[in-house]
């Protein structure tokens, strides 16, 4: 059983901090991860891409994070590392209305910019949506983002909003707090949503899973989601493996395990 953490945070790691990770989440069955390189500004963007070249499990998304819209609403100083060979998606970018970090017109021209690099690079998105789906649907159909189609990480909408995304070539991905006791209604629409679109992620330092929640989460639990989505679908731990590992080879452009 090989499984992928498709969201993940490695900054302020060292070297040796990422070799145990990489150790220890092979020994849990994750064979590959990728790093979000978007996030201290521009910065993670090149560290991300950095260490996806010194792990051959590793692989790296860049982008600038939508809290950052307030210094950066280009991608010109990211737009030259996305012809890097082990760059294999754009974000995470979105908006965020609940922590309303940077104004929201920085914000939407941000989102905007990033989906026509996305294009132009032919890569796909990773989105970052809070309190704002409306407004994140309206930009990916404006800016014809179904071009490159994309994901929703750490999904938090309604089963419906989920079909919509469908409709445009985008999947969903879940994160450890599909395992909170509290939960409930994010485990009745994931029931809802097929598994042909759903992707697996730890959004690791954050999110850490039952029976680890409160500390810090790293790219291992990603079983501990995968156990929680066959229960909740009431299929086999490997059946969950199976296809959400080739959703996620797809949607990277990766070579089978």
């Amino acid at each position: 059983m090989k499984l992928i953490d498709t969201h993940c945070h490695l900054t302020g790691k060292s070297d040796q901090d990422i070799a145990d990770i990489v150790k220890r989440a092979a020994e849990s069955d994750i064979s590959r991860f990728v790093y979000i390189g978007a996030s201290q500004g521009v910065e993670s963007a090149s560290h991300a891409i950095e260490i996806a070249d010194k792990f051959p499990s590793i692989w790296a998304s860049i982008g600038v994070h939508p809290h950052d819209a307030g210094d950066y609403q280009t991608c010109e100083k990211i737009e030259a590392l996305t012809v890097h060979p082990k760059v294999v998606a754009i974000g995470e970018t979105g908006l965020d209305y609940f922590r309303d970090w940077a104004p929201v017109a920085d914000q939407k021209t941000l989102f905007n910019n990033t989906i026509s690099l996305a294009k132009n690079c032919k890569k796909p998105l990773i989105i970052h949506c809070r309190e704002a789906a409306e407004d994140i649907m309206a930009a990916l159909i404006a800016g014809n983002a179904k071009e490159v189609g994309g994901v929703v990480h750490c999904y938090s909408e309604d089963a419906e909003f989920a079909k919509k995304l469908a409709d445009i070539n985008f999947l969903v991905s879940f994160t450890g707090n599909i395992t909170f006791k509290k939960a409930t209604a994010l485990r009745e629409t994931l029931e809802q949503i097929p598994l042909s679109q759903i992707m697996l992620e730890t959004d690791s330092p954050y999110m850490a899973p039952e029976p680890f929640r409160g500390k810090e989460c790293e790219p291992m639990y990603v079983k501990i989601i995968a156990e929680t989505v066959a229960k909740v679908k009431n299929i086999s731990v490997e059946e969950v493996a199976l296809v959400t590992t080739k959703n996620a080879e797809q949607f990277f452009g990766l070579q089978s395990d």
